[in-house]
């Protein structure tokens, strides 16, 4: 039954168990789709085998060596994501909106003295930044006389003699967990009463995951590109959850309302090393290598909770209840997968291209360790190795050359799910829960300037759980909540050659 737990844990991304590191945190920061200018997130971002653009320097760092002038790029972004849920037979919908700089680079191209132009023909030096990631999300879903209450799960750790600060110790102190003294078992009003409340949950997320590069790229006789770059990461994550659970109907004794909330903060530094190569066997072919090491960050967490609760007694009064938790701050280590990305693009005729990059990744080697406290994580990276699997990215461009000053462009993306289909014994729901990215745009350049413009359509279905499930089985199991997250970007690209 405790494997039982676990699957439901991990499978859901359970915000609940955000305070103690884990699945969660493991596959939370090592995935991540790479975003950089305007002209590469209309293309899918598929330019491991382009270059020629900053965004290469967070996939192939080989592609600085195709620049053959001095650039510099900033590139900001308008955000909006909507989500819809199903639970309990009700729908509802949650919206975010965001502006923020997606990408500022700086390329100088650095011609050698070779006439012949055989051997190194330039050595190209960038430094930027890229945003890999945004977190920024609201989701909120909504069910009536449901069956089964968070309560079930904290009644079930009481029983089991786990007691913690801030789960149980909080529903002792608001007077929703009681204890039943004659048989020595705990309880709650809910259970005894058949259910039936309303229950509704909010998460609200928010920051993003930044990649800082140093990059160089060298050109070899116009055939030959090789790159390496160093990156630095910059986390910040903020999640806070709020759960409610409420007897509209006034068919529960004693029992009125509870909401339970959750606050957690990560924010941290990592650094990773590429290099990669391009290939032109004939100018019409291009044909990249990269490889990332994994990214070894530090990261901290900060995490509270709190409780209200309220009651109406024997005697018709009505008591309302306020706790909170501690704030528990812990220092840990993670250790994301090693990528390597294999990539093509064919140039049609000097008016168009099309280019396909695909990443190849194992999530299961995401590693914990060095807890604050000396902690292994032993137990954590088992059942990471257990629930994650390899999986790829599979990324497609394409460009068309109008006029010598305007080009259309198009993508799609696909970001496989990081789940096994089996583990701990059973299905994981959210193993085919793969992001697809749809993306076009448009460019224009005049002179020495130029201007990119993007738009990127971004699905994924998901499964949800208000609370884990309860370990033994005196409990109904929790209903799972379906998500549909759509996220809308526009992006806008002001370029500069020299």
């Amino acid at each position: 039954m405790k494997r039982y737990f676990i699957l439901f844990a991990i499978a859901l991304f359970l915000p609940f168990l955000i305070n103690a590191q884990g699945l969660a945190d493991a596959l939370r920061y090592s995935q991540f789709q790479v975003q950089g200018t305007a002209r590469a997130g209309a293309m899918g971002n598929a330019f491991g085998a382009l270059g020629g653009d900053f965004t290469s320097a967070s996939i192939n760092p080989a592609g600085l060596g195709l620049y053959r002038s001095g650039e510099f790029t900033i590139t900001p972004l308008s955000s909006q994501t909507n989500t819809e849920s199903s639970y309990w037979g009700t729908n509802m919908e949650g919206s975010d909106y965001k502006f923020s700089l997606n990408n500022i680079s700086y390329v100088s191209a650095i011609p050698t003295r070779n006439i012949s132009e055989a051997g190194i023909v330039s050595i190209n030096i960038g430094i930027g930044y890229n945003r890999l990631k945004d977190f920024n999300n609201n989701t909120i879903y909504q069910g009536g006389n449901v069956d089964g209450s968070y309560m079930d799960y904290i009644a079930d750790n009481a029983n089991a003699g786990i007691w913690s600060d801030y789960y149980e110790q909080l529903a002792w102190d608001t007077d929703i967990l009681l204890q039943d003294e004659n048989n020595n078992e705990y309880w709650h009003d809910l259970q005894d009463a058949g259910y039936g409340q309303t229950q509704r949950k909010s998460i609200s997320k928010s920051g993003s995951i930044d990649e800082y590069s140093l990059a160089i790229g060298m050109n070899f006789n116009h055939k030959l590109y090789l790159g390496a770059s160093v990156g630095i990461t910059d986390i910040y994550y903020s999640e806070a959850t709020h759960l409610l659970e409420k007897d509209v109907n006034g068919n529960i004794p004693f029992f009125n309302e509870l909401t339970f909330n959750t606050h957690l903060t990560t924010h941290g530094y990592g650094n990773n090393f590429k290099f990669g190569a391009i290939y032109k066997p004939v100018n019409e072919i291009r044909l990249g290598i990269s490889m990332q090491t994994p990214t070894f960050y530090k990261l901290h967490d900060s995490f509270e909770t709190s409780m209200q609760s309220s009651v109406t007694y024997d005697d018709g009064s009505t008591e309302n209840y306020n706790e909170e938790s501690p704030l528990s701050n812990y220092d840990y280590r993670l250790r994301t997968p090693f990528r390597a990305t294999f990539s093509g693009a064919f140039i049609i005729a000097k008016k168009g291209l099309i280019s396909i990059d695909y990443d190849y990744l194992n999530y299961a080697n995401t590693e914990l360790h060095n807890g604050g406290d000396g902690y292994s994580f032993t137990d954590e990276n088992l059942d990471i190795n257990e629930a994650y699997k390899t999986s790829g990215n599979l990324r497609i461009g394409g460009e068309y050359r109008v006029s010598n000053t305007f080009s259309l462009r198009g993508g799609y993306e696909m970001h496989g799910s990081a789940y096994n289909s089996q583990a701990f014994g059973a299905s994981q729901p959210n193993a085919n829960s793969d992001l697809n990215v749809y993306s076009g745009g448009l460019g224009y350049k005049s002179g020495l300037f130029f201007f990119d413009v993007a738009y990127r359509y971004s699905v994924l279905d998901n499964f949800d759980s208000p609370y884990q499930t309860p370990v033994s089985n005196l409990y109904p199991a929790p209903q799972m909540a379906s998500i549909n997250n759509v996220r809308q970007n526009i992006l806008f690209t002001f370029g500069y050659k020299f």
